[in-house]
């Protein structure tokens, strides 16, 4: 941290500390007056004003990162909560607990520091206690009534967390270690052999050095008659040669059977290693019934997982790194493709949905992956205008798409159909990640849709990881290797074939005319040969020629040219480490048999850097003069904490920004300003952001105007009333962070 964000943050809470000593104050008075008065409908008053006064400090503690604070007021809510209820009432003692959690906050936000204070689980252990004990002696009220044994008691339902795939053990049938056994007593007999060719070349170095020695001892008694001398050590050298050679032809034929004999070995232990790290794909979705039904009941709809193929085994590593993208998936189909039941009703359909996850092993060893819902379809036109409207593409352009093209712009990311922003979906990131990981991977995700029917995601992936087939290729200098699957053929053609058809190169091959692009300019190569000529010339009919590498991806094919193409080699890929986590264009790396280190090419990248080179100068104007642009942002908050940080995190992205203080505040400066976006809390007196923004689209002035609500609201129903009076965006403060708000308000403008 810089001394500018230092300062900023003892500003930011040294502003806290004031605001939490009004909030202190007016808890503690609250209170003092609710434990004497009897007076119902003042009680009432108290206990709305000391809930909003827990609830805005828990707010502003969470804006300077004073997490014990915002975990005791938390449980302070949730107590002041179930009294405004009516199912607790206080004893004396629980007030004096209160009193005492209000004291610890007192120490806490002391500028003075922390002193004297409890440890802040046992804190709010003993103020859970709270509402358990009343609830424990109404159930055992209700055990006496009805004679009910004092030990039936309810069990709490549990809350179940989404658990990541434990990566520290694995579980490994015997079946699965016999071979591997049987493999590690191969290796003993490999190292006896290995033994017995070391000391088998030993003695030929022994049998060099003893002839080296007696040479030099003919020379020493070297004879008069020198004709007689040179046909001596002829043949005696003759001999010595024919000796060496006996011995080194069984040394050759020894080391020729034991790589072999090696080579099998090793591909049966990578294969049983592979074996071993296979785990059944219900490793991984144990929990999604229960999410699914979860999510679906927190957004009023009723829905049901199927799975099909959950005993089919695929390797740990895939595993590991395919939990996130299903999550998004499966999350996307309930947000955007389901319906609520009454919604499904009016179009015939039962009212509970049916999500579909499928897993299949292929006959080429791959794993295909089917997710699909039955819900409303994706529609086409919204996804249109998202993608249009977050620069994608152009209206002109977007025309000439056919659906399926459509459909695909759905894995871009900042394309979203959602008609608010909330913390599940509408950013347009989720099904851009999930691409990105498949992807990451080695495979592909498509989708298919149709209207009122439902939606279909396929993902194809490879079983197992680590070796593949590659084609090595030279460019320039540099040596790559290509993944063989995305191959399609390697052809040498003339370069008179070449035709230039709307600014770029295009050759015609078996009737379909394919893009030809510079895999020297795309990799970012161009200028660094120091011999740039890439062409063959036959000197006779001086034709030239050139290299042509056809690749293909999700039903696309480019040609690129390379210098050289060689043999198809067994590749061992390696990830390029932590320093170099995402390179574009480069997936990984593979060492050759010659000790050369080689980049391993990311296909998707290639296709997508080959086709950004005509559309990269325009994009680049583009966002020059949306980076001129200034955008003028309106951020709403009763907590000049919460107000202060979210108007330095704006300020800080480029934007203009003025505060209001409420909503009246801010309905007066909306009025009177020209903003391009309001960001408002919620819970404010005088008018809150759900009344603002009913107001805000009820105005012609106003009435286009994008609105973020920031709130700690997180309910089902809170939601859905942000969508009903208009709010463009919802995020909650439980998940808020600086790149999560920037990221909607970019969106959004």
């Amino acid at each position: 941290m810089d001394t500018k964000d230092e300062e900023f943050l003892k500003r930011l809470q040294a502003t806290f500390r004031i605001e939490a000593e009004e909030h202190i104050h007016e808890l503690t008075s609250g209170l003092i007056e609710l434990e004497k008065s009897s007076d119902t409908e003042k009680k009432k008053k108290v206990l709305e004003t000391i809930f909003r006064e827990a609830h805005s400090l828990k707010g502003a503690a969470r804006s300077v990162n004073m997490k014990d604070v915002e975990s005791i007021c938390q449980m302070l809510e949730s107590v002041f909560g179930e009294l405004k209820n009516e199912r607790i009432t206080l004893s004396a003692g629980q007030f004096d607990l209160i009193h005492n959690s209000i004291d610890n906050i007192t120490k806490m936000v002391s500028k003075d520091g922390i002193k004297d204070i409890m440890d802040t689980r046992e804190l709010i252990k003993q103020l859970q206690s709270i509402i358990q004990i009343d609830q424990k002696e109404k159930t055992q009220e209700k055990q006496r009534q009805f004679n009910l044994p004092s030990n039936k008691v309810p069990v709490a339902k549990e809350i179940l967390e989404e658990r990541p795939l434990q990566t520290e053990t694995v579980r490994i049938p015997t079946a699965k270690l016999d071979p591997l056994f049987l493999q590690a007593e191969q290796m003993i007999q490999s190292k006896i052999a290995t033994t017995q060719r070391t000391s088998e070349l030993k003695n030929i170095i022994d049998f060099i050095d003893s002839w080296k020695t007696e040479l030099r001892k003919w020379d020493s008694h070297q004879s008069v008659n020198n004709a007689l001398y040179l046909k001596e050590i002829n043949d005696w050298n003759n001999e010595k040669l024919n000796v060496l050679e006996a011995n080194l032809a069984v040394v050759f034929q020894a080391v020729e059977n034991d790589q072999r004999s090696f080579g099998r070995m090793i591909d049966d232990h990578v294969e049983s290693m592979k074996n071993v790290l296979m785990l059944p794909v219900s490793t991984i979705i144990e929990g999604f019934p229960k999410f699914v039904r979860d999510l679906a009941r927190s957004q009023g709809k009723d829905a049901e997982l199927i799975v099909h193929g959950k005993e089919i085994e695929v390797d740990k590593r895939i595993l590991e790194e395919l939990k996130d993208p299903l999550i998004h998936l499966i999350r996307n189909c309930v947000d955007h493709g389901i319906t609520k039941p009454t919604e499904r009703k009016f179009v015939n359909k039962p009212s509970n949905a049916k999500l579909t996850l499928s897993f299949n092993a292929t006959e080429s060893r791959h794993l295909e992956i089917i997710v699909s819902d039955d819900g409303t379809g994706i529609d086409v036109e919204k996804v249109r205008k998202a993608a249009v409207k977050a620069g994608i593409i152009d209206k002109e352009s977007i025309e000439n798409l056919s659906i399926q093209e459509t459909l695909a712009l759905i894995f871009q990311s900042g394309v979203s159909t959602s008609q608010i922003i909330t913390d599940i979906s509408g950013r347009g990131l989720g099904l851009a990640i999930v691409r990105e990981k498949v992807e990451k991977l080695g495979g592909s995700v498509s989708v298919e849709s149709q209207p009122n029917i439902g939606t279909t995601f396929r993902l194809l992936l490879p079983l197992t990881l680590a070796t593949f087939r590659g084609i090595l290729v030279r460019i320039g200098e540099y040596y790559a290797a290509i993944p063989t699957i995305n191959v399609e053929r390697a052809v040498r053609v003339n370069r008179e074939e070449i035709k230039t058809v709307e600014n770029r190169e295009t050759i015609m091959l078996d009737g379909k005319i394919l893009k030809i692009v510079n895999l020297e300019n795309v990799l970012g190569l161009s200028g660094r040969r120091k011999n740039k000529s890439n062409i063959q010339v036959d000197k006779m009919a001086q034709p030239i020629f050139i290299q042509l590498l056809i690749l293909i991806y999700a039903n696309e094919r480019i040609a690129f040219i390379v210098d050289e193409i060689f043999d198809e080699l067994q590749i061992l890929v390696k990830e390029l480490g932590k320093q170099l986590s995402r390179v574009r264009n480069v997936s990984g790396a593979t060492v050759l048999g010659s000790g050369k280190v080689v980049p391993v090419l990311n296909i998707t990248d290639l296709m997508r850097s080959a086709n950004r080179t005509d559309t990269s100068k325009k994009e680049s104007e583009e966002k020059e003069t949306e980076a001129a642009k200034k955008y003028k942002i309106l951020v709403i908050d009763d907590s000049i904490t919460a107000r202060t940080l979210i108007k330095n995190i704006v300020e800080s992205a480029g934007y203009i920004v003025e505060t209001a203080f409420d909503g009246v505040d801010a309905f007066t400066k909306a009025l009177i300003g020209e903003f391009d976006l309001i960001v408002s809390d919620i819970d404010m007196p005088r008018m809150n952001g759900f009344e603002l923004t009913t107001k805000i689209r009820k105005d012609k002035k106003l009435c286009e105007l994008p609105i973020v609500l920031v709130t700690a609201l997180e309910s089902r129903e809170d939601r859905e009333h942000g969508i009903d009076v208009g709010a463009n965006a919802y995020i909650v403060k439980s998940s808020f962070d600086q790149s999560n708000l920037l990221e909607v308000i970019k969106k959004l403008l």
